[in-house]
């Protein structure tokens, strides 16, 4: 693994060995015995997103590494944002930094990011994938139900960013996966061409009720990202009836996962009720990014 760009660059293999070592770090934390594999490197967070985990775990994370994360707001603070070529950012950047994440709207400007820099760069989220957040879920469900292969999984919401990394890694790692959602937000069509070669079970439904059935882990996400708010009354019309309440948790297996990345909008993708309930794996799930990121940057700039 030479970046962290997105899930389809990885092998089922490569996925593993970061869940492993997230593992493995992440039981190093609970015991006081944070290995500083970064002592010296210095990473460079580049932003033209908001976030509050993303940004804040790997700030802490690099931090109990022993490295040193810069904070850069792309959309105020470099000159990007006035028109400098993505290529001459990085190749600048590639020669001071150690590695760079960037969590941004294209991925063409990670992937320009990866060719240019020279150095790791892993992706913080575009609106083509979020990589880091599925492996995150990956890991979490690991953890909570002792394996990956045969689990049966659901996502019910937006066929955007998240649900094009999680028919991705899901299906690599032998998961069984149905996506619910509206015919006129379904995720890419080079991620469904994907899903439908890969041999592993997957269903594309509009129905949630058919998604949520006997799943033993229900995704959902935001009906509005971010950059789309001037759809958001559109879009609370066009998923009406995609919310995850009670009656469609009745559906699914019994002890059934909920995993959200958040922030949460209660009401629209998942009631309040629904929320509470599964607080403890949603919040678990949050907590795992930043052992899922420190994973990513051990193997990356540590050859763990």
């Amino acid at each position: 693994m030479k970046h962290l760009l997105k899930l389809g660059d990885l092998s089922p293999e490569e996925i593993l060995h970061v869940l492993d070592t997230a593992d493995q770090l992440k039981r190093l934390h609970q015991a006081g015995q944070d290995p500083k594999v970064l002592t010296g490197k210095s990473v460079a967070l580049i932003f033209n997103k908001n976030s509050t985990r993303t940004r804040t775990s790997f700030e802490v994370g690099i931090y109990q590494m022993g490295g040193q994360g810069t904070f850069l707001n792309a959309a105020t603070e470099l000159q990007i944002a006035r028109g400098e070529p993505i290529q001459d950012t990085a190749r600048v950047l590639g020669r001071y930094y150690d590695a760079l994440v960037y969590r941004t709207y294209r991925q063409s400007e990670v992937e320009a990011l990866a060719q240019y820099s020279g150095v790791p760069v892993i992706s913080g989220m575009t609106d083509y994938a979020h990589p880091l957040q599925v492996l995150t879920d990956l890991m979490t469900v690991r953890e909570k139900l002792g394996r990956l292969e045969g689990v049966r999984a659901a996502f019910i919401g937006d066929g955007y960013n998240m649900a094009n990394s999680l028919i991705v890694g899901c299906l690599k790692m032998g998961m069984s996966l149905t996506v619910a959602c509206p015919k006129g937000y379904r995720p890419a069509a080079d991620v469904l061409m994907f899903a439908r070669s890969c041999g592993a079970p997957f269903c594309l439904t509009d129905n949630p009720d058919e998604a949520a059935r006997g799943a033993q882990v229900l995704f959902t996400d935001v009906w509005t990202s971010m950059g789309m708010e001037r759809e958001a009354e559109r879009r609370r019309r066009d998923f009406a009836g995609y919310t995850l309440d009670a009656a469609r948790m009745a559906l699914t297996a019994p002890g059934c996962l909920v995993q959200h990345p958040l922030p949460a909008h209660r009401g629209e993708e998942i009631t309040e009720e629904v929320l509470e309930a599964h607080a403890a794996e949603i919040f678990d799930e949050a907590e795992n990014r930043l052992h899922v990121e420190k994973a990513v940057l051990a193997i990356l700039l540590a050859g763990y």
